[in-house]
């Protein structure tokens, strides 16, 4: 198969042809029609995850028809339209058993501790419990979009932030978590503050669904700015980016007894960020992380896209090749184009 691969970190990735993979019993292979180029890909490919292993086919965020299946897949058959969690639960822990998959204590992670989606086939252990069915009507271009930043964007939105109609929510970072983010909570009915240091990306997160906007590359106080519009505070602020400036300003921007979900990855000596406690304590704050979204959750997700309610194809900026994203990869950090870059030619 044809793939994208990097030997050692920080180095050019590199085209190669590279044997088919073969499925697992429990497993099934997917032949990939579209794959996102994600930020957590390029934390991969500069070695900021200590679970990848040299050489390595990056990607996490596709969708795609089963072309080979395990011995023991019971579920699933060749020919199936299907996306996966960027996160797969094994199916037999306790987190599991309590339908927590997201945080498994034997995850599978395509694209980071198994080779991902950047080729023309994935192959994909504990496929029976992990598998998501999609719609006839749902393009594949918009199934991998959803991958990691829409699904994980939902369950911090709905799942960990408990949003409600009528909330104010802020979102700090308007990359793919970002904007899904802002769309995802306007469609619930709550008044969304984006901030962001591109004027792109703030122009974008307005026609998703913000209802205000605070360009904070003027080192302007961020959190002062959002008390102001929202009178107070957010009820929910969420971290989308994974910077210790945006940590720190969505706790800050919180009124009291809010609730922060962070959502970016802190990583690259990043993880231990300080945090204003003292507000923490005696406002009563509530701080949780998000990390991913189970494969059983995707039903509510795909049931607000196929009524109308979300529309995540608006986030996608642009389509690009597999020989692109040699160069792409690299760059990912340079947030030069808001929005969702999607690999549809292999």
């Amino acid at each position: 198969m044809r793939a994208l691969c990097f030997e050692q970190f920080q180095q050019p990735p590199k085209l190669m042809t590279l044997p088919d993979p073969v499925p697992s019993d429990e497993g099934v292979v997917v032949q990939v029609e579209a794959t996102g180029l994600c930020r957590s890909d390029w934390h991969g490919w500069m070695g900021h995850d200590e679970g990848i292993a040299l050489p390595h086919v990056p990607g996490h965020e596709f969708a795609g028809r089963i072309v080979a299946t395990g011995r023991h897949i019971k579920k699933w058959q060749v020919g199936d339209r299907v996306t996966v969690p960027f996160v797969s639960g094994c199916g037999t822990c306790p987190e599991c058993h309590a339908g927590h998959q997201q945080v498994c204590e034997a995850q599978f992670q395509p694209g980071f501790t198994h080779w991902g989606s950047f080729a023309e086939y994935v192959a994909l252990d504990f496929a029976e419990h992990n598998l998501v069915k999609l719609p006839d009507n749902l393009s594949f271009e918009t199934a991998a979009s959803l991958g990691c930043r829409f699904a994980t964007a939902f369950r911090g939105v709905v799942d960990q932030g408990q949003v409600r109609a009528g909330q104010w929510v802020a979102v700090h970072g308007c990359g793919g978590v970002g904007l899904s983010a802002i769309m995802i909570a306007a469609a619930l009915g709550a008044q969304v503050v984006a901030i962001d240091i591109s004027d792109d990306a703030l122009a974008l997160a307005k026609q998703v669904g913000a209802h205000a906007i605070i360009s904070a590359k003027d080192d302007i106080d961020v959190a002062q700015a959002v008390a102001d519009i929202t009178s107070g505070g957010a009820h929910l602020s969420l971290d989308a980016l994974g910077h210790p400036t945006t940590c720190f300003n969505s706790v800050n921007s919180l009124r009291r007894r809010g609730k922060h979900v962070q959502i970016g990855l802190l990583l690259g000596g990043d993880e231990a960020c300080p945090l204003p406690m003292a507000k923490v304590i005696g406002w009563e704050l509530e701080i949780y992380g998000s990390h991913g979204m189970q494969a059983h959750r995707y039903d509510a997700m795909l049931a607000m896209i196929e009524s109308g309610a979300l529309a995540p194809q608006k986030l996608i900026h642009q389509e690009i090749s597999l020989s692109d994203a040699v160069d792409a990869l690299p760059r990912m950090d340079e947030f030069k184009t808001p929005g969702a870059t999607i690999i549809t030619s292999f």
